[in-house]
């Protein structure tokens, strides 16, 4: 999806109640980071840095910051990315588009949480972008992606509503589902009320409904041993990577005396 597209959705309106509406529905992002830091240190012990991939407004990525030595995020949302940029001082926040960034630098772990991915239009846009965070991975390092529902699992016409309140705040949110090919459509219609008063909004939001087969063809053809979990972090699923190739750890191949021929060509 392009940055106009994603502002839709995630524009100044929408970042401002994106947090409070979630944490409403029990969300915890400390526990979910210390949940992947746990899936993170199973492959990679010795993890140190990481980047998070659509870092949204900063919350997973304040709770790894205590994990690890070193963090990164990447949003391409300019609303969610002003938040993390304010909430994290001294912490670099890089403004790009997952399918195609280049930061210069490997990360021991890479994420990508609460469904991100599936904002992507199409299979051939998911595989760039788990290429391109693979790219960004030290050989063993780990690659933990959460996915949205798979088509199989969609509900047609699903009616989805939140009511909030904290302190002078009274935020709602109702929403509708609809399929397209393999697209989820949902339009959400928002009112946020205040003592100055009550304003109202919309975002339009698409899903791309991905196939757990396409995921973990996307992660090997990236060079990744996957692992998929049916659950995860909150009923979507998880998919956990390890970059192929040597590491650090592993003992370099002891040269002696004799060698072998080699074969021609």
């Amino acid at each position: 999806m392009s940055a106009t597209e994603r502002d839709v959705a995630f524009g100044p309106e929408h970042a401002e109640v994106y947090e409070l509406t979630y944490r409403h529905r029990g969300k915890d992002w400390g526990e979910e980071a210390a949940e992947v830091t746990r899936r993170i240190r199973e492959h990679r012990p010795r993890a140190r840095s990481l980047l998070d991939v659509a870092c949204g407004t900063g919350a997973h990525l304040e709770a790894f910051r205590s994990g690890f030595d070193h963090v990164e995020g990447l949003e391409i949302s300019r609303s969610m990315r002003e938040r993390a940029v304010r909430r994290l001082p001294g912490v670099t926040v890089h403004d790009g588009d997952m399918r195609a960034f280049a930061l210069g630098r490997a990360f021991d772990a890479v994420t990508c949480l609460y469904t991100a991915i599936a904002y992507l239009p199409s299979v051939a846009a998911m595989r760039a972008a788990v290429g391109a965070m693979a790219r960004h991975l030290v050989p063993g390092g780990v690659l933990v992606i959460e996915p949205w529902w798979p088509p199989e699992r969609f509900i047609e016409g699903f009616v989805g509503a939140d009511l909030v309140r904290d302190g002078d705040t009274v935020v709602a949110r109702v929403s509708h589902s609809i399929r397209r090919d393999r697209a989820a459509h949902m339009d959400v219609r928002w009112l946020v009320g205040r003592p100055t008063g009550i304003r109202e909004f919309r975002t339009v939001e698409t899903f791309t409904m991905f196939t757990a087969d396409e995921f973990l063809a996307a992660f090997r053809d990236s060079g990744c041993d996957v692992e998929h979990e049916e659950a995860g972090l909150n009923g979507y699923g998880l998919f956990v990577g390890v970059r192929r190739g040597r590491t650090e750890a592993e003992p370099r191949p002891r040269r002696t005396g004799a060698t072998r021929p080699s074969a021609g060509r």
